[in-house]
């Protein structure tokens, strides 16, 4: 049995340190793991800036290449102490060894012409590449997606370590047609890549141009018109996707051919250049804003303590829904991205989870008699949108409906059942008053029920898209995305579907003697896999896992080890992160939901949901009254 007054203790401080995370505005933005492969790719492009510079005498060009070999150095040092014993480099700190990452450390040494402070750094380097199968080895990491092998080598053979005859052509005279002709266009790159296909495929040509010559004036025709989409693309920022690495790689693709003057090119390494931290490094993506405000928000109102912190986010994530026609994907007005920075862009993900937020926000304000019409018409125009970007598999793709089977543009389970909750989520406000709105969601739940019922693997379980396990043998992360379906499953009241139980029984099956989940115990996937089991749980086999879990899971609160973040985040092109909140933000939702589910059973009075920093006397539940502390029997479907 749990301890409840050790969960209740355990909540509130896991509560307090996610609101204490809040910034100035009242949001979070959270903070990403820094990246060895967005700072190898960094110091890559300022190499290759920083050559063209050296032409220009002028006092202005001078101090920028000061500057620019300060950020060298700073970066290159800070490479140097994260090399693992291995020889190679992982993503994050946190990672082990890849032969992309490592590869790319590797070039941008070899283009700075730095010498490593460690003598035997670079060759323990190259052995580990050697180790990992060399240029096929990278090919075999990527199969036939060209997203991220292809610009690898690219950095590779502009540092000379490869032939540019391994560096496979892209088309990128393809990116002059309209955007909606791409997904019939074959693109040998995912939707997000367009800026690499055209930066990177102009860098290959000019590097080695096509022996056909119909070819060769084909792309010498589109040379100055797809450079025109790029730059109609770029976000204000600069960082396309406020990504380092896809910005670093048209940056030192444009510098390469003579163009690291041009528009895009500059406004990328300004970019580059506000994006370092103070260690020297750069993280991966610049913030993930709106997608951890809307997990928090949403962690939160599990145990009921999201109303204070909600109103005060309802205006800004309001402001972070796209209202026009978005120029990098051209996705539809009405969705949203992960961050509330120009670069980001609408996708199934983060609409769904701003939709659960402000459908808590309009029942919220119903009850109170405020009013709802701001977040109503926003949330029936971004309902609009994920309807509309279903694929006809029935499943929800990230960005692009219809773009084909690469990574991240086909549908995704983890993504499917979001939709799916938030979509119910609105088909129970809507009600009579949508009755057109409301028939098209019955019939896309309907085809992501059937999704998933097709995606169900033969144990049970789930694999998301844009969560892994770096211990997985497929780098994939079943605890992730069956623990996501199966809160799915509870929402809609389908925990009794086969489905479900399987998901459930292989969920149980998967945890460790200690209490924890994960191939290797992290707390996020501990939290996951509670929360899952208390909303789906419907049998009395399954308390002994929720109450193991519960036990770890306040072990961890109460030892510290919330905000010991485990790289299970899955980026483009298999690249790990971990964020800072997710430990913390998972957590909540579990122990707040184990703390609900005892006070629903028990019939006691439910821990105040907005309380002081300080908790007095009266913030606290009273406890003199209450009969013995009662089991962890996970309630009916019905009280949820």
């Amino acid at each position: 049995m749990v301890d409840y007054d050790k969960l209740c203790d355990a909540y509130r401080a896991a509560r307090e340190l996610l609101l204490g995370h809040r910034n100035g505005a009242g949001h979070w933005e959270g903070q990403l793991s820094s990246s060895a492969l967005s700072t190898a790719t960094a110091v890559s492009a300022l190499a290759l800036v920083r050559r063209q510079l050296e032409r220009d005498d002028s006092a202005a060009a001078r101090e920028q290449q000061e500057r620019i070999g300060r950020l060298i150095f700073g970066g290159l040092d800070w490479l140097v102490q994260r090399q693992n014993a291995d020889g190679g480099w992982g993503d994050t700190d946190r990672s082990s060894s890849n032969i992309a990452t490592t590869m790319l450390v590797r070039a941008a040494f070899q283009l700075t012409c730095v010498p490593a402070n460690r003598a035997d750094l670079l060759s323990r380097a190259d052995l580990f590449i050697q180790s990992r199968g060399g240029i096929p080895g990278l090919r075999r990491r990527y199969g036939r997606d060209k997203t991220f092998a292809v610009p690898i080598l690219t950095n590779c053979a502009l540092a000379g370590l490869v032939s540019w005859k391994e560096v496979s052509s892209l088309p990128f005279e393809l990116a002059c047609f309209p955007q909606s002709w791409f997904r019939f266009l074959q693109l040998p790159v995912v939707s997000y890549a367009i800026p690499a296909l055209v930066a990177i495929g102009q860098a290959r040509y000019f590097h080695g141009r096509p022996l056909n010559p119909l070819v060769r004036w084909w792309r010498a025709a589109a040379v100055e018109k797809s450079l025109r989409v790029l730059e109609q693309m770029q976000p204000a920022s600069g960082g396309f996707l406020e990504a380092t690495p896809l910005t670093s790689f048209v940056v030192m693709s444009l510098a390469s051919i003579g163009q690291a003057r041009h528009p895009v090119a500059r406004r990328g390494l300004d970019f580059i250049l506000s994006s370092v931290r103070d260690d020297g490094s750069w993280p991966i993506d610049t913030n993930l804003a709106t997608w951890v405000t809307t997990l928090s928000l949403n962690a939160l109102d599990v145990g009921g303590s999201a109303a204070e912190a909600r109103e005060r986010c309802a205006p800004w994530l309001l402001d972070c829904q796209s209202r026009e026609v978005h120029p990098y994907t051209g996705a539809a007005p009405g969705g949203w991205g992960w961050s509330d920075l120009s670069g980001s862009v609408p996708d199934a993900d983060d609409s769904s989870g701003a939709l659960l937020t402000l459908a808590s926000l309009t029942r919220g304000r119903n009850q109170v008699g405020a009013p709802i019409e701001e977040s109503f018409d926003s949330a029936r125009l971004g309902v609009g949108w994920l309807l509309d970007l279903q694929n006809s598999d029935g499943g929800w793709p990230t960005f692009c409906r219809g773009w084909g089977k690469l990574p991240f543009d086909r549908s995704g389970t983890d993504l499917t059942a979001h939709a799916i909750r938030a979509l119910h989520a609105w088909r129970t406000i809507f009600g009579d008053a949508e009755d057109a709105q409301t028939e098209r969601i019955n019939r896309a739940i309907s085809d992501g029920w059937r999704y998933l019922a097709q995606q169900q693997q033969p144990d049970g379980s789930w694999s998301p898209l844009w969560f892994g396990n770096e211990h997985h043998p497929r780098e994939e992360n079943p605890v992730y995305g069956t623990s996501r379906v199966l809160l799915a499953y509870a929402d809609l009241g389908k925990t009794a579907d086969p489905a479900a139980c399987r998901g459930l029984a292989w969920l149980a099956a998967r945890q460790r003697s200690d209490g924890a989940w994960g191939l290797a115990p992290s707390v996020e996937e501990t939290a996951l896999a509670v929360e899952a089991m208390l909303a789906a749980g419907g049998d009395s086999a399954y308390d002994q896992h929720v109450e193991r879990g519960l036990g770890w899971l306040i072990d961890a609160v109460e030892s510290g080890r919330l905000e010991q973040a485990s790289p299970i985040g899955f980026y483009f092109a298999k690249l790990w992160y971990y964020e800072k909140l997710y430990p913390v933000i998972f957590t909540v939702a579990a122990l707040g939901r184990g703390v609900r589910r005892l006070d629903l059973r028990s019939g006691l009075v439910p821990i105040p949901a907005e309380c002081p920093t300080e908790y007095p006397a009266d913030c606290r539940v009273d406890r003199r009254a209450r009969p013995p502390k009662p089991t962890l029997t996970p309630a009916p479907a019905h009280l949820g």
